[in-house]
């Protein structure tokens, strides 16, 4: 009697862990569904799989609101027998492909809650781990779970749901996360974020230096670097030990026109500044290039700086030039980093 009631406890506990972590997960994932659609199309891009990206968008909405259904349907126990099998399977699937960037295929980060968490590849795979015998104890042990909601109500639950998911899906495609948990979300410093605390530890790289003499390449070290006979090809940054990251380390502006690193000067400006956003021009809207083409002038006639960010090329840029008549000052900036400022593109920050 006494080992039945344990047993009812551990399974109600893993359950409880287990639904509060999909819930948590589908949650931050579905306030931003370009977030995570940027993430998968990492993931297919590691695994060489770019066709599929096409269909990055249905499938990160599909995972988002898979997540959060499922969640909610373990803690208020509806189809918990269904339920408890796909969790399961779930957590098989993640837990093989997070010990796959834990060793084989680096991730710099697994995505698991947005941008809301960061998680390393070994945190992330213990994590799994863990949940997997949650999902294991559910499975087995699903009849001695208590309810929260009886039988006849469980629609209230699965309809409520999917209108959750659906509406805010739709307002996060088409206006900014409702709860933002990016590094660049409205409000936040910068400069701040970019700052490292006094003490925190560093990662540490190992550079990896490949070399050419007739003919032959070959990998050097620092300690083993070669005369000058050999002539350099590239280096190779390999990561072997983490350290603190801030939440903005890749924010670099470099004026295109003079190759002039002009991040601090942006930084440094009192008031505002304008900064228009698009990763990639050859795919960038241009609906809108009149309206942005009348905010540069206004800029200009009030002596406000106006900046377009791109990770572009010249012959897109020039491209983009003669198709919206655009005169405003282009700048290079990292691809991610632009899509992790703003999820449009084009998209206009103001600073």
């Amino acid at each position: 009697m006494r080992s039945s009631r344990i047993f009812k406890i551990i399974a109600n506990i893993c359950r409880l862990i287990l639904a509060c972590t999909f819930i948590l997960s589908g949650f931050t994932k579905v306030v931003d569904p370009w977030g995570t659609a940027l993430k998968v199309n990492e993931y297919l891009t590691i695994y060489g799989m770019e066709f599929l990206q096409p269909a990055s968008m249905a499938f990160s909405i599909w995972l988002c609101g898979a997540e959060l259904m499922m969640g909610c349907m373990l803690l208020f126990k509806v189809r918990i027998r269904l339920i408890s099998i796909f969790a399961l399977a779930s957590m098989l699937f993640f837990t093989v492909l997070t010990l796959l960037s834990a060793t084989v295929i680096p991730v710099e980060d697994c995505g698991c809650f947005g941008d809301a968490i960061t998680l390393t590849n070994v945190q992330t795979l213990l994590k799994n781990v863990v949940l997997t015998a949650c999902a294991v104890v559910v499975c087995r042990c699903r009849e001695r779970m208590f309810r929260f909601v009886s039988e006849n109500n469980q629609w209230i639950v699965v309809n409520y749901t999917v209108i959750y998911i659906v509406a805010t899906s739709i307002y996060s495609l088409y206006l900014l996360p409702r709860f933002d948990f990016r590094p660049y979300h409205v409000g936040a410093n910068i400069r701040e974020g970019m700052e490292i605390p006094e003490g925190a530890k560093m990662p540490r790289y190992e550079n990896t230096f490949v070399m050419e003499k007739n003919g032959e390449r070959r990998e050097f070290t620092l300690d083993n670097y070669p005369d000058s006979t050999w002539t350099f090809v590239e280096r190779k940054s390999e990561l072997v030990e983490e350290g603190y990251v801030p939440p903005i380390h890749d924010f670099t502006i470099t004026d295109n026109a003079t190759g002039d690193d002009i991040t601090q000067q942006i930084l440094d400006d009192k008031g505002y500044t304008f900064l228009l956003v698009s990763p990639h021009l050859e795919s960038a809207d241009d609906t809108n290039f009149g309206d942005i083409d009348q905010l540069y002038e206004y800029c200009q006639a009030q002596g406000v700086p106006f900046y377009c960010l791109t990770a572009s090329g010249e012959d897109a840029i020039q491209h983009w030039r003669d198709i919206t008549g655009a005169e405003y000052p282009f700048c290079m900036s990292d691809e991610t980093t632009l899509k992790t400022m703003i999820r449009s593109n084009p998209g206009l920050i103001l600073l």
